[in-house]
């Protein structure tokens, strides 16, 4: 179930102009359709993570950085690619980028279609496997293996 702090979230969201509040909004409804998403604010930005890993996290001008964007966790060898193939979309994150996340910039007509699946990609590079291949198969994550068979089961007992 997804999770998020309205009077944090509220706070946050007043120090950004109104492409930025659509933006922020937009990034949260794709994070947050995740299974077992949750969004908390830390380092005063919104981050996103599951099974309480941090898989994306808003950049709004970090540190004096001159762009809005979201840093996202990516498997082995994503971010070289990414920053190599587009510099002007993509670049490494201070303090994460070593480990191979990459920052995106929203502030520069962001492809929407583009970073849902590299928010897809970052969370399943952190998810618990369960919910991981979960959303792979398009399948609720809590049902279980074993709550699965038992629904079967009842399903073919005859009627008493």
């Amino acid at each position: 179930m997804a999770t998020h702090g309205i009077g944090r979230r509220a706070a946050h969201s007043r120090d950004l102009d109104a492409a930025g509040r659509q933006a922020l909004e937009r990034l949260r409804a794709l994070c947050l359709a995740l299974p077992g998403t949750t969004e908390k604010v830390a380092w005063g930005e919104p981050t996103f993570r599951v099974g309480g890993k941090l898989f994306a996290q808003l950049d709004n001008h970090h540190h004096g950085a001159g762009h809005f964007a979201v840093w996202l966790a990516m498997p082995l060898g994503a971010q070289e690619g990414l920053v190599y193939t587009d510099p002007g979309r993509f670049f490494v994150p201070p303090y994460v980028g070593g480990r191979g996340w990459v920052g995106v910039r929203l502030d520069r007509r962001p492809r929407w279609r583009l970073i849902e699946s590299l928010v897809g990609e970052a969370y399943r590079a952190v998810a618990p496997r369960r919910l991981a291949s979960a959303r792979r198969a398009g399948r609720s994550p809590t049902v279980t293996r074993r709550e699965r068979g038992a629904r079967r089961d009842r399903r073919r007992r005859p009627a008493p």
